[in-house]
């Protein structure tokens, strides 16, 4: 008899507790607001830098990391140029990196520059040392891709120094933007990006900025990754959170510029000025956010990769509200 009472409290316990967990999942449910899909543009480019401040290659089809693009063996800034000591080095320093062409195929790395021969090389060379490397005084490594890439990379930029490339391999660690800019969370991670993993920009706000120089820029010396059409000038500075095909990304901060802006990426000459100065006239943050951005003219957003999965040209934006 006791075993039967034991047995009976059991079994009304295990029912309590499940039609507790069964209420509350519904009460969440119900709780949740339901999500509105607005229409706000369409993908019209997709971008992929490869070697960090070298020339974009334009995609039709992309996988979205965490990490950020990748079409096929290329991945977003995913090769660098350091110093021997391993400190990096973009076009701020050498504008003419904007000129280099980092392609892959067939399981090699192909390097091309203005009156340089085709360098290829593996891109997996596991016997290679692993360099300690500093991006922005964060550390992080790099597998050296070798003397001939070194030395075709010394003789192209000519600026009396050694220079070397490196790739950043997955089961290397990654860097920390949270570490530089405390808005992005904790957990998100990059390889050799300035900040974020993933960066769009819409074709009207460059439109719009064009229309205040005296020479027209394109969207390729701003470095996005996503390039959005059919919307109206810095709309995008609203969407917090948008849905691309399958991909979901959370809008974490303004792209806040420099003088890598004024490189054009067609020439690699370095003028000093515009548009940087240009944006500074408009494009300042409010006073609220002079923490965050100080001085520097906000143009394009950073995003964080909410849900992979795969973008195309052509894709329509929707942005997510609740």
């Amino acid at each position: 008899m006791d075993l039967l009472v034991q047995n009976r409290k059991v079994v009304l316990l295990v029912a309590g507790a499940g039609a507790a967990v069964l209420g509350l999942g519904l009460g969440l449910k119900y709780l949740r607001k339901p999500e509105n899909l607005v229409r706000v543009g369409v993908v019209s480019q997709l971008l992929i830098h490869p070697l960090k401040s070298g020339r974009a290659a334009s995609v039709d089809r992309v996988e979205c990391h965490k990490l950020g693009l990748k079409s096929g063996e290329l991945r977003d800034r995913h090769w660098l140029v350091v110093t021997e000591d391993g400190h990096m080095v973009t076009g701020r320093q050498e504008p003419r990196l904007v000129l280099v062409s980092l392609t892959c195929q067939g399981g090699q790395v192909c390097l091309n520059g203005p009156n340089m021969e085709e360098l290829k090389f593996p891109i997996k060379q596991p016997d290679n040392p692993v360099i300690d490397c500093r991006v922005f005084s964060a550390d992080i490594q790099g597998r050296d891709c070798g003397a001939e890439a070194s030395r075709w990379l010394t003789r192209y930029l000519g600026a009396g120094k050694t220079f070397r490339l490196v790739h950043f391999e997955p089961e290397m660690k990654a860097r920390r933007p949270a570490e530089k800019e405390p808005l992005f969370p904790k957990y998100e991670q990059v390889a050799y990006p300035d900040i974020g993993p993933v960066m769009l920009l819409s074709e009207a706000s460059v439109k719009n900025l064009s229309g205040k120089l005296d020479n027209e820029v394109t969207v390729e010396r701003f470095r996005p990754n996503i390039v959005i059409a059919d919307c109206e000038a810095f709309e995008e500075d609203s969407w917090e959170e948008i849905q691309i095909g399958s991909v979901r990304l959370q809008r974490v901060m303004s792209c806040g510029r420099c003088v890598f802006t004024t490189v054009d990426p067609e020439t690699g000459i370095k003028n000093g000025k515009e548009p940087l100065e240009t944006l500074k006239s408009y494009r300042l943050c409010d006073l609220s956010e002079k923490h965050i951005y100080k001085s520097s003219p906000l143009f394009g957003q950073l995003h964080t990769v909410k849900k992979t999965g795969i973008l195309q040209v052509g894709d329509v934006v929707y942005k997510i509200s609740r």
